[in-house]
């Protein structure tokens, strides 16, 4: 069954349109119905967004798998109790060949070569010798994590959730608490940086990286990203010599802390001005990463989004500026 790929974007689809296109699968599992026959529920993606997606045939022979491409037939609906939906009637795994990645996968706003360069230049401009060989040996070009840390997602979902997201939105909330620290008295600028830059470091370990089936490792649920950015960034400060211990404990504190609160994962809330920084810039990138994920699925000139758990509401894009 070969299916080109609508040109309609999956946020542009409307209740009732057939659908003939080629989808990104996110998350399947498969299921039975009352009588024990099995049956498909996938996360279906492109790069405006996601959509759940049922096939009420389940075929042994091909095994769908995260990061499968399917060229999907079915049609589309808005339930008004389950929300959107896609009904598959027919579907193939597609050929390397013929697949259009570019509709398929998002990316950071800035060329990643660009995002490099500014991570690059942030690490010369910290003048502290301790944080600068420790964010060195971390993140710079030349190291193992460094190269894992400028591919890697943010997320799963929620923000900067593709490649080079964690990237992007750990320059977004260094660019923001170096400007604040130029504003704002009491706040050591270089420890401010470098908790910014290092605050999702544990990412890499919890979650897999794939670019197109982001999910947590066993590690990732097991033990959490922020413990494991602690681990790392601890275990990398002893093996430098001479590193002093304050400076330590108060990069450590804002790894710890930067989630903000002890409901929402951090095991210690911020007690430093340094840490209350980092844990709001974060937020804020968090959230802005959000609006942009929220703005991709929108339909075009739709001034409302649906609504969305991480904003505890939709997300305005009317004609008032806020977008």
């Amino acid at each position: 069954m070969a299916v080109l790929a609508s040109p309609e974007l999956l946020r542009e689809w409307h209740d009732g349109c057939d659908v003939g296109s080629q989808l990104l699968v996110r998350d399947v599992r498969t299921q039975r119905t009352r009588d024990g026959s099995p049956y498909l529920r996938l996360t279906l993606a492109d790069r405006s967004g996601t959509v759940p997606a049922i096939c009420w045939e389940s075929p042994d022979d091909a095994p769908v798998q995260p990061g499968d491409v399917l060229n999907v037939r079915g049609s589309f609906g808005v339930h008004p109790r389950y929300g959107r939906q896609v009904t598959i009637r027919a579907f193939e795994i597609a050929a390397g060949d013929e697949i259009a990645w570019d509709r398929l996968t998002n990316g950071p706003r800035a060329d990643a070569g660009e995002l490099e360069a500014e991570l690059d230049a942030l690490i010369d401009s910290i003048g502290d010798p301790h944080l600068s060989r420790l964010v060195t040996d971390l993140l710079g070009s030349d190291s193992m994590i460094g190269h894992r840390y400028r591919r890697a997602p943010a997320a799963k979902y929620n923000h900067h959730a593709y490649p080079h997201g964690l990237l992007e939105h750990s320059l977004q909330a260094a660019r923001l608490v170096d400007a604040a620290a130029r504003s704002v008295p009491g706040i050591d600028r270089d420890l401010a940086v470098c908790g910014a830059l290092l605050h999702d470091i544990g990412k890499l370990d919890a979650y897999d990286g794939a670019p197109m089936a982001i999910d947590l490792t066993d590690a990732g649920k097991l033990e959490g990203e922020i413990p494991m950015g602690y681990f790392l960034v601890r275990s990398t400060i002893e093996r430098l010599s001479e590193f002093p211990v304050e400076l330590a404990r108060a990069l450590l504190h804002i790894i710890l802390s930067h989630h903000g609160a002890l409901e929402h994962g951090s095991p210690v809330v911020p007690a430093t001005r340094v840490a209350v920084l980092v844990a709001a810039m974060d937020h804020v990138s968090g959230q802005l990463g959000t609006f942009d994920r929220l703005e991709r699925e929108t339909e075009p000139g739709g001034r409302w989004s649906r609504y969305d758990r991480t904003l505890a509401s939709s997300a305005f894009f009317g004609d008032s500026g806020a977008g």
